[in-house]
């Protein structure tokens, strides 16, 4: 059987959300077709899980001793939400090693994290993005230049980071510098952009080099002030409806704008992107290259609401990243 490894951890606040979403992976793969090992990295170690034992990662070839035997991996689950597993460094090791992953390259998955540069490429393509401006961590800025551009309420998030770690819905000036120091804590940039009010939306898709799988939208309903973190990972904070209820023609229209978008960047494996319907058109929120994967996350719902089931889905995806390389 081919050897899989879901890796997971990385170096930054999702370490936690990572885990779950290996767990889920885990409980989605077909064991009698693959032998599969978690890979935990973090900033101070690269081991295997094994038998409540921890192995260590031979970096020169990301191989592993078990039983006496070096173990080589045949597919590589990337599940690392944040670096350096979903801003394409850890895809660029893998790549020189020759290893095959699931998620997207080292150019879609590093222009994707940083959401600034992704949203002002897609723009050019035509994508509808809300307005935003970009900050730097130790740079000056004017408090009212940028609430004369973007308005109050705004939101002020990391430019590279997810889960919803350190954004702040700012309704008053006095919040601006606050709201800073939070983003600043999860990234070296902070992106501030205007409030869109509107039904949200969350599309998923994967390609092989055989077939195209758009899923159904799912329509997010925050009990929260905006879908934070609370309201991700807490079932009582949020209400999340597969398939959305919104017109099919409206479905239609952004599961093709999602399907343009993928292409675009040239992705691979299982993405997710966020819209926000307003009364005007349809925004495109953020593009998520490595979308979490518990079984309650949108994915899995999707997933079910297609037809389909978790196991054909992560099959897909390991075996067409094999073929690929």
């Amino acid at each position: 059987m081919k050897n899989v490894g879901i890796i997971y951890g990385g170096y930054s606040s999702e370490l936690v959300v990572s885990r779950k979403s290996a767990e889920g992976i885990r409980s989605f793969i077909d064991p009698s077709r693959y032998n599969v090992f978690s890979v935990l990295i973090t900033d101070k170690k690269w081991v295997v899980t094994y038998d409540d034992q921890e192995i260590p990662i031979d970096k020169n070839d990301f191989t592993f001793i078990q039983d006496g035997e070096r173990i080589n991996f045949d597919c590589l689950y990337i599940t690392i939400h944040g670096t350096p597993g979903e801003d394409g460094l850890l895809q660029g090791y893998l790549k020189m090693l020759g290893i095959p992953h699931t998620t997207s390259d080292v150019l879609p998955a590093a222009l994707t994290f940083n959401k600034f540069t992704c949203n002002t490429y897609l723009k050019g393509f035509g994508v509808a993005v809300a307005d935003s401006i970009l900050l730097r961590k130790g740079r000056e800025y004017n408090s009212e230049d940028i609430i004369g551009r973007i308005g109050i309420p705004c939101f002020v998030k990391p430019n590279a980071g997810g889960s919803s770690f350190g954004i702040s819905k700012v309704k008053t000036p006095e919040e601006l510098a606050p709201a800073f120091d939070k983003a600043f804590e999860e990234s070296n940039e902070a992106l501030v952009e205007g409030l869109m009010e509107g039904t949200e939306v969350t599309c998923g898709i994967y390609k092989t080099t055989e077939k195209e799988v758009v899923m159904p939208l799912t329509e997010v309903i925050s009990k929260n002030e905006f879908f934070d973190f609370e309201a991700k990972y807490n079932a009582e904070k949020a209400i999340e409806i597969t398939p959305a209820r919104i017109s099919d023609e409206l479905t239609e229209k952004i599961q093709k704008i999602t399907s343009l978008i993928y292409d675009i960047l040239n992705c691979k494996g299982i993405v997710r992107v966020d819209y926000i319907i307003t009364d005007k058109k349809i925004f495109m929120l953020e593009v998520n290259t490595t979308p979490g994967m518990t079984p309650t996350s949108f994915i899995p719902q999707q997933v079910e609401a297609l037809g389909m089931t978790m196991q054909e889905v992560i099959t897909d995806i390991i075996e067409d990243a094999i073929e690929r390389g």
